[in-house]
């Protein structure tokens, strides 16, 4: 079961594996061109995520590796830049307060849990999210550099005007 609009959904509903689960997630061709449309990448021919959930006495931890291949689009030259990731993460997890409390948590801790709500956990969402956190946000090919255009010489609406007007050669 897949939820629309995102790229990969792999859910796990937490009543089903109260002592915890391993998943090796490897989605196909199809799901990673979906991947690699909402994460802007040039290519993505193999991804892979080892996830490991776990209860812990605060909720539940989420840990595991992910690894790919893929290719960003250089921001300077437009080619395909490839790209090797093979990232370890860890995630900590607590269910969501009952919603007919009135009372309203606010934390800006970075430390805080990621919240569950109904009772699941979306693994194919976490591993795209690991995968994306590990994407360079400004990708660039060794020795590509931008180069300024030169300006304009003369910058004035009315340059454009003075080359039409006739000249007084004659």
């Amino acid at each position: 079961m897949s939820v629309p609009g995102l790229p990969y959904s792999e859910p796990v509903r937490l009543h089903q594996v109260a002592g915890g689960v391993k998943r090796t997630l490897e989605p196909d061709a199809a799901a990673r061109a979906r991947i690699a449309r909402a994460l802007d990448l040039a290519s993505l021919d193999s991804f892979k995520a080892d996830m490991d959930l776990v209860p812990t006495a605060a909720g539940w931890r989420l840990s595991g590796r992910v690894r790919a291949s893929l290719a960003q689009t250089c921001g300077i030259t437009l080619e395909p830049l490839p790209v090797e990731i093979d990232a370890p993460f860890s995630v900590s997890l607590a269910e969501a307060v009952d919603e007919d409390s009135d009372e309203i948590i606010i934390t800006l801790d970075d430390e805080s849990p990621d919240l569950i709500e109904d009772g699941q956990i979306d693994l194919g969402q976490y591993a795209v999210e690991q995968l994306a956190l590990r994407l360079d946000p400004f990708p660039r090919k060794p020795g590509a550099e931008f180069v300024q255009p030169p300006e304009p010489a003369e910058i004035s609406p009315f340059a454009v005007l003075k080359q039409l007007r006739p000249s007084n050669d004659g």
